[in-house]
């Protein structure tokens, strides 16, 4: 039986999946693979260097701090997220991440990026959250308030356009026992975007605009997929059992924290059912 975690991203919506996996560092749940996606990356590295509670405790920190993330950084570095605090100096200074026990891990993690040239999802095993911390940050810069990530020679942006839930690509890594981890209440679906000023933005990038135009359709699709694998018990997915009124820039720490809490309840609300669906 091979596992797999499958994280959505959606900006500080992804902490409800901090308190997800938070939880299931201390039920010793283990999987073979994570497909993760822009905040769901940076919250998921965290389950492989086991330091329970620092994606919390660092959002709640710094969430107001204006190096950190909002309209200062996007207008002083041209990235909402800040590169250099956000990426170099928290993980490496103010609250280091554990890169060696990262390292150590024999799961598998794949960070989910946006080839702008192809318009296509790129999954990137990070074997070294270091060395490919770029990758991570490629994976989680939103379209129209962050610079395009070059490595390599690509150009990539956030991974949540092209595959904002990549089940197919765990599908077809042969992974048969598969929990999914949402940001969103099962009701929700996604409205076509109206962002005509990053469609021009990336006027170079044709099949990157069409990335964005259709991107509902996709997500909604991905959606009903995963209620029919769910509903046929093919898969185990955690969402929010309620919807939490949170921006993906959060500057408000009760909404934060009441974010996570969730993720902590439905977790434990579900945790039974999740071990028998991997006992199986």
């Amino acid at each position: 039986m091979k596992t797999c975690l499958v994280l959505e991203g959606g900006g500080l919506r992804g902490i409800y999946t901090a308190g997800v996996l938070d939880e299931m560092l201390d039920d010793k749940i283990k999987v073979d693979a994570i497909i993760s996606v822009s905040m769901g990356s940076l919250i998921g590295i965290n389950y492989l260097s086991k330091q329970k509670g620092r994606a919390l405790r660092y959002n709640l920190k710094y969430c107001n701090d204006k190096r950190f993330m909002g309209f200062h950084s996007l207008i002083t570095t041209g990235n909402i997220a800040n590169k250099e605090f956000d990426y170099y100096e928290i993980p490496d200074k103010l609250d280091p991440f554990d890169y060696k026990e990262f390292k150590k891990s024999k799961t598998k993690f794949y960070c989910t990026v946006s080839n702008l040239d192809t318009g296509k999802a790129e999954y990137i095993e990070i074997t070294d959250c270091k060395s490919q911390v770029e990758y991570l940050r490629a994976g989680s810069s939103m379209p129209g308030v962050s610079k395009i990530v070059k490595i390599d020679g690509n150009k990539y942006l956030d991974g949540g356009i092209t595959d904002s839930i990549p089940i197919k690509k765990a599908q077809e890594l042969g992974y048969d026992k598969i929990i999914v981890v949402t940001t969103r209440p099962i009701e929700y679906r996604k409205k076509k975007s109206k962002m005509k000023t990053v469609q021009t933005i990336y006027r170079n990038y044709s099949n990157f605009k069409k990335a964005i135009a259709s991107r509902n359709k996709r997500y909604n699709e991905t959606v009903e997929e995963i209620i029919k694998l769910e509903k046929d018990k093919k898969i185990f997915v955690i969402r929010p059992s309620k919807a939490v009124k949170i921006s993906r820039v959060e500057k408000n720490k009760d909404k934060i924290q009441a974010q996570y809490n969730l993720g902590v309840e439905d977790y434990r609300n579900k945790k039974n059912e999740l071990k028998k669906y991997l006992e199986k």
